[in-house]
């Protein structure tokens, strides 16, 4: 039996040549093993959502990866012809992006949305296709799936709209799903839900998951091994526990001092010291800074 790592991401680096090819990953190396949740966190500008795009071949045309590869079961998807990269993503590589609203096409019905892969990538009948729909949006939790099937983006609530995009993930099997900070247009209440409805359907498909947030209390909740970033490098990476209940960098412990607390809602928090960002362009760089 092989122990060959799902995902290897050696010496990632990329550059904004809108800003003059400014450094925005520096040197990055990530593994992943099936069925695992690996966290990427980090302030807006990190680099976080940056490697997602990377592996899943939808940078935006002003970045450019000029080191390192990223190895999907021993297949780099930095050199993969596009013909090749279109066939996995969707079927192996999966996507839960950020903001519903803007993820699913307002002029079609959800399932139309839910199908069209099912149909041109597994070949199934229409009968098939929407049969295997209703299960999906059974096993995300939705009332009336047939009703929400015929409905268009824009008659669902917000939660609503993110358990169709899970749905819409999950519907081929993936081995790797993406999930690019998929809280962050929902209420508190709402997140909760999403974050366990996402680590079920991972528990219960045996789906690897990279999960982009700034949230601490996210990793904590759904992680198995987190990569804390700055400025596009790794700060430090581990087990979950690990890196937030012995946090060794002190950009890490400042981070954790300077966050809510679910479990003392009356402790204070503490801004990161400047000396911290003194240390972390020390051993960066003085060019180190979130890329925004």
């Amino acid at each position: 039996m092989s122990h060959e790592p799902l995902l290897s991401i050696t010496g990632l680096t990329a550059v904004s040549d809108r800003d003059g090819g400014t450094p925005i990953l520096r040197n990055v190396s990530l593994t992943l093993a099936r069925g695992e949740v690996l966290g990427l966190v980090g302030e807006s500008g990190a680099g976080k959502s940056t490697i997602a795009k990377a592996l899943l071949g939808i940078l935006p045309a002003t970045v450019r990866v000029t080191g390192g590869s990223v190895l999907f079961e021993n297949r780099d998807l930095l050199t993969l012809p596009s013909a090749a990269l279109r066939q996995i993503m969707g079927s192996e590589i999966a996507l839960i992006p950020q903001d519903p609203q803007t993820a699913l096409n307002p002029g079609r019905r959800i399932e139309a949305q839910l199908t069209d892969g099912l149909r041109m990538k597994r070949g199934m009948s229409g009968r098939q296709a929407h049969a295997r729909a209703i299960a999906l949006l059974e096993e995300v939790h939705i009332r009336d799936p047939e009703r929400v099937l015929r409905a268009y983006p824009h008659e669902l609530s917000g939660g609503m709209r993110q358990r169709v995009l899970i749905a819409a993930a999950f519907a081929l099997e993936p081995k790797l799903v993406v999930a690019d900070e998929p809280t962050t247009a929902l209420d508190v209440t709402v997140q909760k839900q999403i974050l366990r409805l996402i680590r079920g359907m991972q528990d219960k498909h045996g789906t690897a998951v990279i999960f982009v947030t700034h949230d601490l209390g996210v990793v904590a909740q759904i992680c198995d091994h987190v990569a804390l970033l700055y400025s596009g490098k790794v700060i430090e990476a581990g087990s979950t526990a690990d890196v937030l209940d012995r946090p060794v960098h002190a950009y890490t412990q400042a981070l954790l001092a300077a966050s809510p607390r679910y479990d003392r809602p009356d402790a204070g928090l503490t801004p990161v010291p400047q000396a911290v960002f003194a240390q972390l362009r020390r051993e960066i760089g003085t060019d180190a800074r979130p890329h925004v």
